[in-house]
């Protein structure tokens, strides 16, 4: 039976396709005009990388916290706002000192000594810790400082730190209630966190904790948004070079291994490593910025160029065994196998193309991106697998000699795909029957999973940002800002009583939020001078705020002195935990705006941002993979002008999504942006083998051969390269497993498991799936020649 797959293949090579027959309307053509002049076209692509080169090299890093939810939208542009008013937040370092021993005194006058050696770390522009609390102001004076520059000793010492853990400026807020925690907020200069000078100024802060407080036992730890933003940066370039070596060489080492021949390796393996550079170079031209979904276009590329290369080499590798010049071996692969290469980008451009629904720029950027990369991986693999085989394989006789009788390795796969292609074709109707309750049910689980989003999931995990975050959340109600912005209406000043009542009611309100802690607003010094001081008048108020650092008072009141933010803290839970919070706190502002009309009272923050909108995101992404499933099976089967591949598709193609959803369910996770986008690029790449082999069984649907016959010879003759591309896809894609970056495994692995089970859809569904249809219908006649 093999044999006559094997015959059937060289009878099928001695026919040129014509382009009236071709599923891809003759666009696989262009694979034939680079071989025309093999030399030529490598001097134009040795241009074509140096350009490349250049165009890496412009390719910037967008760190940046808020990206995934940059959009058009009102709420984020009223964030982008109030990041503009209130800067601090954006470039605030969080220093968190832990340890049961903090207040004592030696301790504290070491903490001291840091403080102050902090303030002389280039690119600071100031901070705020417990030393920099102020005693209440006698009149006429201004007010001393809390911390007297010799501290006591002995029992008037412990009487001291009780007045200390009893301030209300920093009792909560800057020391934990506890005294075991301390938080020191330093303010950095706005050009050095958006720059390469990030790098040294955190270096340098590092430096000074391992100086001044190494003996102390003290645990310290770096958060805030611009140690986030480093660590980000640091891990998409570590990441960048990870994913290039491994993927890369996963795909020599298994070419290799089953080609036994460097011209094979090089003919399959180089052509998908030059569209990674290739595509990567024009997105640097195109000014993409390199971000956490960016990051893994290396492997994605790998996976859209791979998969295809290794069709054609295997095609062409089987033409030379049978006899075949090199020049008709690979001519003709690229005209056999070309079409479904071109449908296969095409799927994956679809993908590519659906992820445009999105409302998030960085979803919405790496669907261009990705796009863009399809298209060069589909024109560098069609010409660049002919020219590499024309230049470097040798002695094409001796090599079909010598593989004719000793081709163990792909015997076996063929073996293997045989044996299942015989029990699939044996009972297709109930295998097929089998198939649609199981992805039903598989469906069924698929559609309750819910929308997860924390954080924490884009920053690497295993370094100190994430850590220090936690220990806020567990000493001081949360590292995540909620701010409410308070714009007056015109007529009105800060110091108004209109004004300062508003502040007030906001402030109470806030207060008594559940689930938000860690408040501040200018009402909390107003509260403070009428306690401390006696007095809350607005001269004192005004006296007060004249005194105190600039990019402190920038912190709660703008330039221009007609806004005005009450801050608050929560903990980075799940967003379905932290939208009640802010529903809640916005919806008891209610009665404020009422009191107030008038003034803008608006509930703001990325904590708030990503909260509201990332449920309603990831929604719309699934409902787009939805829409994706429909557009990708016409377009299947508009290009194979029959009706019954493009209901045979569809099957295997849901498959991998709705079997992932079921293994992310079954772990007890949510769809998060990660996994959502994984799914909606592994449905497109993962139709990769249904292309290839549904191409396969219409060329073997011929008059005079069962359709039992032509399911197995397709099985035979394209299942071994399907194998072994799917087996380097996975193998490319979970090395994203080595990422800081939760969502980056997350990706990774989720993509690899979709992969594999698109291999599983095409054994096990599509084939007795195919088979059905066809012996339902009968035998289909497409324009010109026997389709299925």
């Amino acid at each position: 039976m093999l044999e006559k797959h094997r015959e059937n293949e060289v009878h099928v090579d001695k026919v040129e396709q014509g382009p009236a027959s071709s599923i891809a309307f003759g666009l696989e053509r262009i694979g034939l005009i680079a071989v025309r002049a093999p030399i030529l076209s490598c001097i134009v692509l040795l241009a074509l990388i140096v350009g490349a080169v250049f165009g890496i090299y412009r390719i910037k890093i967008d760190d940046s916290l808020s990206q995934l939810f940059r959009s058009d939208t009102r709420e984020f542009k009223q964030y982008e706002e109030v990041t503009k008013k209130f800067p601090a937040e954006e470039f605030d370092v969080l220093v968190v000192v832990e340890g049961k021993t903090l207040l004592a005194r030696n301790n504290l006058e070491k903490l001291r000594d840091f403080v102050t050696d902090m303030q002389l770390v280039e690119g600071t522009r100031g901070l705020v810790s417990l030393f920099s609390a102020r005693q209440a102001p006698a009149p006429g004076k201004l007010p001393a400082a809390l911390f007297p520059p010799e501290l006591p000793e002995g029992a008037a010492y412990d009487k001291f730190i009780e007045t200390v853990k009893n301030n209300e400026i920093i009792r909560g807020k800057l020391l934990s209630e506890d005294g075991t925690l301390a938080l020191i907020v330093l303010s950095l200069d706005p050009e050095v966190v958006a720059s390469s000078k990030l790098t040294k100024t955190v270096a340098d802060i590092r430096a000074l904790m391992k100086e001044d407080l190494s003996d102390t036992g003290l645990n310290v730890q770096l958060s805030g948004v611009p140690v986030m933003q480093l660590e980000i940066r640091n891990a998409v370039e570590r990441d960048g070079l990870t994913y290039n070596i491994l993927g890369i060489l996963a795909g020599c080492v298994i070419a290799i291994i089953f080609f036994r021949k460097i011209s094979f390796m090089i003919a399959a393996a180089f052509p998908p490593m030059i569209a990674i550079l290739l595509a990567l170079g024009a997105l640097g031209w195109a000014n993409f910025n390199l971000n956490m979904f960016l990051n893994v276009m290396t492997p994605l590329i790998m996976v859209i160029s791979f998969s295809d290369s290794m069709q054609l080499t295997f095609a062409a590798r089987d033409r030379l065994i049978a006899g075949q010049d090199k020049f008709t071996a690979f001519k003709n692969a690229v005209l056999v196998v070309g079409p479904a290469c071109v449908l296969t980008h095409g799927t994956a451009g679809i993908s590519f193309i659906a992820l445009q629904f999105s409302d998030s720029d960085l979803i919405r950027k790496f669907g261009e991106a990705g796009l863009a990369a399809t298209i060069i991986a589909l024109v560098a693999v069609l010409s660049l697998v002919p020219v590499f085989g024309v230049l470097f394989v040798r002695n094409e006789k001796v090599f079909a000699v010598k593989f004719q009788g000793a081709d163990a390795g792909v015997q076996a796969l063929r073996n293997f795909c045989y044996w299942i292609a015989v029990r699939m074709v044996g009972r297709p109707g109930l295998f097929s029957l089998i198939a649609v309750l199981f992805v039903g049910g598989l469906g069924v689980i698929y559609a309750n999973l819910e929308p997860r989003y924390r954080l924490a999931d884009q920053v690497p995990d295993k370094r100190q940002a994430v850590a220090a975050s936690d220990r806020l959340d567990a000493k001081l109600t949360g590292a995540n800002p909620v701010n409410v912005l308070i714009a007056f209406p015109k007529g009105e000043t800060l110091y108004s009583p209109e004004t300062l009542q508003t502040i007030a009611d906001v402030h109470a309100t806030v207060e008594k939020a559940a689930g938000v802690g860690n408040v501040w607003s200018l009402e909390t010094l107003r509260r403070w001078l009428a306690e401390k001081a006696g007095s809350a008048d607005v001269a004192t108020l005004k006296e007060y705020v004249s005194v105190i650092p600039e990019h402190l008072v920038r912190r709660f009141i703008d330039a221009e002195q007609d806004a005005v933010v009450v801050a608050g803290r929560v903990p980075d839970k799940d967003s379905s935990q932290l939208l009640p919070i802010v529903d809640k706190l916005d919806t008891e502002l209610d009665a404020v705006r009422k009191k107030h009309p008038g003034y803008e009272i608006a509930v703001t923050g990325l904590a708030a941002i990503a909260a509201r909108n990332s449920a309603s995101m990831i929604e719309k992404l699934n409902r787009g993979l939805t829409v994706e499933f429909a557009l990708v099976a016409i377009f299947i089967g508009l290009a194979f002008r029959s009706w019954v591949v493009m209901f045979a598709c569809i099957l295997p193609g849901i498959f991998p999504v709705v079997m992932s959803g079921t293994v992310l369910w079954a772990m007890g996770e949510g769809l998060q942006f990660a996994s959502v986008v994984a799914l909606t690029v592994s449905f497109g790449l993962g139709l990769s083998a249904t292309i290839h082999f549904l191409n396969r069984l219409r060329l073997e649907s011929k008059p005079g051969v069962g359709s039992a016959l032509a399911v197995e010879r397709a099985t035979v003759l394209v299942g071994p390269a399907l194998i072994l591309t799917t087996v380097v896809l996975a193998c490319g894609l979970v090395v994203t497993v080595f990422s800081d970056l939760p969502s980056l495994r997350l990706f990774g692995w989720l993509s690899a498991f979709s992969m594999v089970m698109a291999l599983v859809a095409d054994l096990f569904i599509l084939r007795p799936t195919a088979m059905w249809l066809i012996n339902l219908h009968g035998k289909l006649q497409g324009p010109d020649k026997p389709a299925i």
